[in-house]
């Protein structure tokens, strides 16, 4: 592979790499760190590479293990995620003056349901141990086949078909008992609560309901509507979406509680 083959194949490949890491770090400046280290690495093993795996696959390999030797020494989140960083957004009088000059001033600041479930998923997400998160994200949201994640994560078959299907379980439940926009017991009412505070004049009912997963909640259909939210995340850029800075500002938030967090 030339110099030029590889710089395409990498631009080609770089926004699904970003989203990818932020899903993972939870963090604009870890994401932007990996992403460079994953290019530097890349172009330096650039004349070891044989092929024997797409280069989209073999990218997605070296972000990985550079993710994962970040995340190793830090604490997974805790499934309630949600609960402590609300709490601790009340409890900070900077925090809806700065979310609310983000949404007044900046083409990307508006609150969308569907881009708050996204972000609910990735924050949930990061409760899993990390080779299921990982598992997960790469299958359901970035398409790779079952023997591609086999590469990625230098992992058989066999474990990585447990990862993905102890993680959809584990998923599955959370949401189950959480998730208020889909299941009226649900703990978690965020969705409505910020849809009030961002778009006072909209009726979140009919805002609601032109969600797909939201029209098919009451059938039960957990798997499924798992399923709908993985495909919400695969159409979001969380880089580039009509809310991408309050969201982004959002995750810093919940990183930075989470990481101090006991």
């Amino acid at each position: 592979m030339t110099d030029e083959q590889f710089n395409k194949a990498f631009e080609e490949a770089q926004g699904q790499l970003k989203s990818y890491i932020l899903r993972i770090t939870a963090s604009i400046q870890d994401t932007e760190d990996i992403v460079q280290d994953t290019f530097i690495k890349a172009s330096e093993k650039l004349s070891s590479f044989r092929g024997d795996s797409s280069v989209k696959t073999w990218l997605f390999t070296i972000a990985s293990n550079l993710a994962k030797d970040n995340l190793r020494a830090k604490k997974r989140w805790t499934e309630d995620v949600t609960d402590i960083c609300k709490a601790k957004a009340l409890a900070n009088p900077d925090y809806f003056p700065e979310v609310m000059y983000i949404q007044q001033t900046s083409t990307h600041g508006q609150f969308e349901i569907k881009e708050h479930i996204t972000f609910c998923l990735t924050c949930i997400s990061k409760s899993l141990p990390l080779e299921q998160q990982i598992c997960i994200l790469l299958k359901e949201v970035y398409a790779f086949k079952v023997s591609e994640i086999t590469i990625i994560m230098d992992n058989s078959e066999a474990m990585v078909k447990y990862y993905l299907h102890t993680a959809r379980t584990k998923m599955v439940d959370i949401f189950e008992g959480r998730c208020a926009l889909i299941n009226k017991e649900g703990a978690c009412h965020q969705c409505s609560e910020l849809n009030g505070i961002f778009n006072p004049k909209q009726n979140f009912e009919i805002e609601k309901n032109k969600i797909e997963m939201a029209k098919i909640g009451e059938r039960g259909e957990k798997e499924h509507l798992l399923d709908l939210r993985l495909q919400l995340m695969k159409e979001i850029d969380p880089f580039d979406s009509n809310g991408s800075d309050l969201q982004l500002h959002h995750l810093e938030h919940n990183r930075k509680i989470m990481e101090n967090f006991s």
